[in-house]
């Protein structure tokens, strides 16, 4: 009897498996980026239709907000705009609420999907990630059906971020909103900018004073600081921040020093350091800290101050530490401006180097979070056991210098999807979810000042690296995609709502545009066509003056007649680059442009005249050099006022 009892049983475990099996299988998990931590899969499908409302409970101005935002991002990406509304829902309804599910924590969510969407998290932040799931879901399919099942979502670590230098090149303020549009949509929430920093004076003759240096923020204290090649008022700066705090992201502005400050003693030469080079502050001259402090301050004080958020980075990366009275006035520096930028009501961030700055002068490190970036400089062991909190952003891994042969141009996503998450710090690996280690970040570096390399060239090396670090820095590392899977999937998903950066037109290769004519002055559907591109045309050729445009974008000019010498050529980011081409009058052919990240391509006629590719520009004899980088995501959103007939326009996708 008991044996009998025993096969009843095992069969119930059977067909009870059997049963959740099945169950588990209508669906498969949503492909989501970062990667949803938990699905459990139910029969049938959710299509929103045009009846479809976003429902939010009444009084809840914050969920008010973020139905609003959903509604604007359905309307931007599918065509329609879901009515928002205070209340109850109902069948057919987006219904958007507050949770006491505390477990989910301060970002987490859920969503059950049935004949409704209930999207409910404990705070609101929560509920507008909630909202970004389900944009993706719905992107993936003509109809944006949702399949029926749970969701429970949240993240191994509170700091998922991503640092830009905008003191070498100029990143101008469209890209900067953008990057925040992309950060939400993949629920990355800090992006650090770095204001100031320098070149190497190796490219500019061995002299600091020629040696390009630029600090990117309108100043009333010191007038005639700011870069004049490119610089955000202090009223820009605030409304970016502001746009960010809207999107549950956060801006960690950064101001470098004492090292790669060789801005600040072009304008105040006696605060260099003779010693250690003019890209050092003087730490031993009063009249440096005289000097930061009036900076630090001018962002700092009053009740809505030009830095707003609850984080400032001061720096302190790389100055020398040749003998030890420096190194223990580096010390007395750093640990002075933790406390003044606290002062102001601040967290104070720093880049680690207090290993490499080894002493006996303290540094404060209660409350401190600290860039853990090359572990020779800070052992984050140590620094963890010394109190700091780490960012987990190591050099040799999730550094990208465009173009530069080191380091990474392109971050090696294969390795960091499979092998990394924030818990691994250089040869430091900690236990996963440590609380020492807030979260992680990327960066981007422009060490190569005139590089040629354009604010299009580094969101293509961007975008892949976000995508990927976005699924590490929240789902940690229980992955389930391969990732040949995850790599291809990932390029299905919009850069963001609104978004397009990349210039992509169109799924599929092949002809994805064409005029039959071109009016001057006309306008396209399209603002440009992203890499791995061909635009072709025929042209009769009529005589033009120096400067007649194609095509012009807000990014980008192509010229029929250059300004300088009257031939094909291009201009973006303050670069200009011309083919050894030219259209004389009565010209008759066809011209074709191709383009990718590495190379534009001039084809007269069907054949190849003029390559233009990554080039080495040498300094010193020979003895330094750097790559220069050609290439142009090609603009089609306005045609010039030309003479010449163009017809025949084709733009392909390859």
């Amino acid at each position: 009897m008991k044996l009998m009892n025993r096969i009843y049983l095992m069969m119930a475990v059977w067909c009870l498996l059997g049963i959740t099996t099945a169950y588990a299988s209508i669906h498969p998990k949503p492909f989501v980026i970062p990667e949803l931590k938990e699905w459990r899969s139910a029969e049938g499908v959710f299509i929103p239709t045009k009846q479809t409302r976003i429902v939010y409970p009444k009084g809840q101005a914050e969920l008010l907000r973020i139905a609003q935002m959903m509604a604007k991002d359905c309307e931007t990406m599918f065509g329609f705009r879901p009515q928002v509304t205070e209340g109850k829902g109902t069948k057919g309804d987006l219904v958007l609420a507050l949770s006491k599910d505390k477990k989910l924590g301060k970002e987490g969510y859920s969503i059950r999907i049935t004949d409704r969407v209930t999207l409910s998290a404990p705070e609101a932040m929560g509920v507008y990630w909630g909202t970004r799931t389900l944009l993706q879901m719905a992107e993936q399919n003509d109809d944006h059906h949702l399949p029926k099942g749970d969701i429970r979502d949240y993240p191994d670590y509170a700091m998922r971020g991503f640092m830009i230098d905008c003191g070498r090149k100029f990143i101008p303020l469209p890209y900067l909103q953008d990057y925040v549009k992309t950060m939400a949509y993949y629920k990355m929430n800090t992006l650090q900018i770095h204001l100031n920093d320098n070149g190497f004076k190796q490219f500019f003759g061995h002299d600091w004073s020629k040696t390009y240096a630029a600090f990117r923020l309108e100043s009333d204290t010191y007038p005639g600081l700011t870069a004049r090649d490119g610089f955000y008022t202090k009223q820009q700066f605030i409304d970016l921040q502001k746009q960010a705090e809207d999107c549950f992201v956060e801006i960690i502005p950064e101001i470098d020093a004492p090292a790669h400050t060789l801005a600040f003693s072009h304008y105040k030469p006696e605060i260099g350091s003779k010693e250690y080079g003019m890209d050092h502050l003087d730490l031993f001259n009063p009249e440096t800290y005289r000097f930061m402090d009036g900076l630090f301050k001018e962002y700092l004080e009053g009740d809505e101050p030009v830095f707003r958020g609850p984080r400032v980075h001061i720096g302190t990366d790389e100055y020398s530490n040749k003998d030890q009275k420096v190194v223990e006035k580096f010390r007395s520096f750093t640990d002075h401006y933790i406390r003044y930028v606290e002062g102001f009501g601040k967290q104070a961030c720093v880049w680690g180097a207090l290993t490499h700055a080894k002493g006996e002068t303290p540094v404060k490190s209660e409350n401190v979070v600290m860039s853990a970036w090359y572990n020779g400089y800070a052992d984050p062991v140590e620094m963890a056991k010394q109190g700091y909190k780490l960012i987990s952003i190591p050099d040799g891994l999730v550094y990208i210098v465009p173009a530069a042969g080191y380091y990474y141009d392109y971050l090696n996503t294969k390795y960091l999807y499979e092998k990394w998450t924030p818990a691994v710090i250089g040869k430091a690996v900690f236990d996963e979810k440590d609380p020492a280690v807030l979260g992680g970040m990327f960066a981007v570096w422009n060490d190569h000042v005139g590089n040629g390399i354009s604010s299009k060239d580094i969101h293509h090396r961007v975008f892949p690296a976000l995508q990927t670090l976005a699924v590490k820095m929240w789902t940690g590392k229980e992955t389930s995609l391969p990732y040949t899977e995850f790599d291809t999937l990932r390029e299905q998903l919009s850069e963001a709502p609104g978004v397009n950066q990349l210039g992509r037109i169109g799924n599929a290769p092949g002809v994805v545009y064409e005029q039959a004519a071109v009016a001057p002055g006309s306008r396209t559907p399209h603002r440009e066509i992203g890499y791995n591109y061909k635009v072709s045309f025929d042209i009769e050729g009529a005589d033009e003056v120096k400067g007649t445009e194609l095509f012009r974008s807000p990014d980008a000019v192509f010229y029929l007649s250059d300004p300088i010498r009257g031939m094909l050529g291009f201009a973006r980011d303050g670069y200009l680059n011309t083919f050894q081409q030219n259209v004389l009058k009565d010209d008759r052919m066809n011209i074709a442009i191709e383009g990718d990240n590495r190379s534009t391509r001039l084809y007269v006629n069907d054949k190849l005249v003029e390559e233009m590719k990554i080039e080495k520009i040498y300094f010193n004899s020979g003895k330094d050099s750097i790559n220069y980088v050609q290439t142009l995501v090609f603009p089609l959103e306005q045609a010039g006022q030309f003479k010449s007939k163009i017809t025949n326009l084709k733009v392909y996708k390859k």
